[in-house]
């Protein structure tokens, strides 16, 4: 029996990928800050619940330690993160700082931990959720995006001395996930002089979330990215992304910034 140990499973992606390994047949370490609130995975066969948060360097360590006390480990699904959205100008340092070190250092610290044991058995695979956001962007979300750029840089990169060791690396781009992202999972700044770019932002980001994919369909793809077999890097997610992605490629990079950006700046 195969194992995935995943990073922010308390609630949406994380908590769906968790279920949906789970129902196929895996053992499930599922991480989150909080677990003594969780309720649900808990009453499930299989799946061990640990404390993490990612931003924690030690406690990554002693987790990762734990983790393969309890079981060998196949694959690691890194997905903890949030959102951060605000012009530049508006965001304090600690605001930057902690989206830096959740979405991407957290990443890159899990992942440092796991690949010793991978090194030895000669055999595993990293899965990152990053995001659309990692392909292409939105107004007053450069943090976020330096963050989701910089996971698919870093995991292509990576990918070429992994591979090497017999581990593989791969990256899940989910557009919009029907979750309560945007009221639980999101920090934010603003001022005056760009109230007017800010509402339109969050008029046009409630409207595109109509058409978001819940978030079991994502964790699908997660699976299918755990068992394909392929070398593939990314896998785009999510019909909106599909098509966003599609359209940059179609247009080229200028052409699709400068009809994208209509919809945001007048």
């Amino acid at each position: 029996m195969k194992t995935i140990f995943i990073t922010g499973a308390s609630t949406g992606l994380g908590k769906a990928t968790a279920k949906l390994f789970q129902n196929k047949g895996w053992n499930v370490i599922a991480t989150m800050r909080n677990p003594e609130a969780e309720t649900e995975l808990t009453q499930m066969d299989n799946v061990t619940l640990l404390p993490l948060d990612v931003t924690n360097l030690e406690q990554i360590k002693s987790v990762t330690k734990k983790a393969l006390e309890i079981s060998d480990v196949d694959v690691v699904f890194n997905n903890a993160g949030y959102g951060l959205i605000g012009p530049l100008e508006s965001l304090t340092d600690d605001q930057v700082v902690r989206q830096i070190t959740t979405n991407l250092l957290g990443v890159i610290r899990v992942t440092q931990a796991f690949i010793p044991y991978f090194r030895e058995k000669k055999q595993g695979m990293f899965i990152s959720t990053t995001s659309i956001g990692g392909l292409l962007t939105f107004p007053i979300s450069s943090i976020y995006h330096a963050t989701k750029w910089a996971l698919e840089g870093w995991s292509e990169s990576l990918a070429f001395e992994l591979n090497t060791l017999g581990i593989n690396i791969k990256t899940v781009a989910p557009g919009g996930i029907k979750t309560d992202f945007i009221s639980r999972s999101l920090d934010t700044g603003n001022q005056p002089e760009y109230e007017s770019l800010v509402n339109t932002m969050f008029s046009n980001t409630e409207a595109m979330m109509e058409h978001a994919t819940a978030p079991e369909r994502i964790a699908e793809v997660v699976y299918e990215a755990a068992t394909d077999g392929k070398k593939q890097l990314t896998y785009i997610a999510g019909e909106d992304a599909k098509s966003l992605y599609a359209q940059r490629l179609e247009m080229g990079v200028e052409a699709f910034r400068e009809q994208f950006g209509k919809q945001f700046i007048n």
